[in-house]
């Protein structure tokens, strides 16, 4: 990079420039930055800009929450769930009381106890999230860690409800040819409604098997309204 400086206009012309001159009659001073005194100046300049790029960089992205969810503490830690284990197993314990040990109502109440001291450990072994109140929450977030709360029972909810729907549809399915399909609807057919229980099992399988054939939906113009 270099710099030009002319010197016309501090000193005056010995005489004047014809506006038809190709080349201007004057003196000019030329700086460079070639020069190797300013290469330490260079590099402090561009580590001062790196740096400041830098910090700027840093200061604008935020830090990691600590915390897993905000407002949540594991149920293992959290005082409030320990206290309603406590609350609920004295509840049990005074209403056993009541009772002659070896009686049923004492024996239930004391198998009661049991379950809600395993579910209460349960909780805490499996990494639940428990609020303010005490009780855990259910993470939607799609959080992978979470994915046993929300996710997972969700989709086996989804297979289940596909099941019991794909076998109906196939019996209703089976049964429209017969003579009397209404009375069928009425008395299920036990033998025909088993076989297709365990053939509804691979109901995703079958769906994608007949939307490919074009038979998972029947065209407005086939369906005959009664």
């Amino acid at each position: 990079m270099s710099l030009t400086i002319p010197t016309s206009f501090t000193k005056p012309l010995s005489k004047p420039i014809s506006p038809f001159t190709s080349k201007p009659i004057s003196k000019s001073i030329h700086c460079s930055t070639s020069d190797p005194s300013s290469q330490p100046l260079k590099s402090f300049s561009a580590a001062l800009a790196l740096s400041s790029i830098l910090l700027s960089s840093t200061a604008a992205v935020p830090l990691p929450a600590s915390a897993d969810i905000a407002g949540l503490t594991p149920c293992k830690e959290s005082k409030q769930f320990a206290k309603r284990e406590k609350q609920q197993l004295k509840k049990l314990e005074t209403a056993a009381k009541q009772y002659a040990p070896d009686s049923a109502p004492a024996l239930a109440l004391k198998a009661t106890m049991e379950k809600t001291k395993r579910r209460f450990d349960n909780y805490g072994k499996q990494g639940l999230l428990c609020g303010t109140d005490g009780l855990p929450h259910l993470i939607v977030s799609g959080d992978q860690r979470h994915w046993g709360e929300f996710i997972t029972p969700g989709i086996l909810f989804l297979y289940i409800a596909g099941w019991i729907g794909w076998v109906g549809r196939s019996y209703l399915i089976a049964i429209r040819d017969e003579k009397k399909p209404t009375q069928k609807e009425i008395i299920i057919d036990v033998p025909l409604a088993s076989r297709l229980l365990w053939r509804g099992f691979i109901w995703p399988v079958a769906a994608y098997r007949e939307f490919l054939n074009g038979e998972l939906v029947v065209d407005d113009a086939d369906v005959t309204v009664v």
